[in-house]
């Protein structure tokens, strides 16, 4: 019984360090897909783009996401700095759901993203390179062009392993994530997409899947 209790305890502390000090297997670029995010009642956008757009970059373990570590909180950019020029392009890491200047002003979106998920990669990623490292990531994939070449076009439906597959060839036969809703009964359609990276970047890494599409083969997925 001592023994149990042991590695129990054991168990406990490492997964409390693990968000004290951000020790990570993998990180997960997530993309949304702007049409689907849209689309929700309660997402209402000021802005949009016709590409995938970064949600976040994520730390993640094999069996759960690091969250809120400890850390300095971020540090808003001032509006000229050429970081908010780069990262608010359509294509990379564009706030929808607010208007150009009070997103560039206050910057919601990657307050939000560096606090939750970025500071736990610090050991290997200030706030600086977090960013960068997210938009040098997302110029990697031309998901769109990809899904494109293998007839996955807006307003089309396919399978998960169609649409799974087609994403294959651009990170090397490595498992992306597809994230699924469903924003009409018994629709599901594709909102995002997660590419996952070892800790340094320099190949991909197979994602834990959230499970969020049927995953069976016979159901057919939106792209909107």
């Amino acid at each position: 019984m001592f023994k149990s209790q042991l590695i129990s305890a054991l168990f406990i502390l490492l997964f409390t360090l693990s968000h004290v000090y951000g020790n990570f297997d993998y990180l997960q670029l997530v993309l949304t897909w702007p049409p689907s995010f849209c689309f929700r009642p309660k997402n209402i956008c000021k802005r949009t783009s016709n590409n995938f757009t970064i949600h976040g970059l994520w730390p993640e373990n094999k069996h759960f996401r690091l969250e809120f570590c400890t850390g300095k909180t971020y540090k808003r950019y001032d509006e000229k700095d050429r970081m908010v020029n780069d990262l608010d392009k359509d294509h990379h890491w564009i706030q929808l759901k607010f208007d150009e200047n009070h997103a560039k002003e206050k910057q919601p979106l990657w307050d939000h993203e560096y606090t939750r998920h970025g500071i736990c990669c610090k050991n290997l990623y200030n706030q600086n390179a977090y960013f960068i490292l997210a938009m040098r990531l997302k110029d990697k994939l031309d998901l769109l062009s990809t899904l494109r070449t293998h007839g996955i076009t807006p307003g089309t439906e396919h399978t998960f392993n169609e649409t799974r597959d087609a994403i294959k060839k651009v990170t090397n036969q490595v498992d992306p994530d597809l994230k699924c809703v469903e924003h009409i009964k018994g629709t599901p359609e594709l909102k995002e997409i997660g590419i996952c990276f070892t800790p340094n970047a320099d190949s991909f890494y197979p994602c834990r899947h959230s499970k969020t599409c049927d995953e069976t083969g016979s159901t057919k997925i939106l792209f909107r």
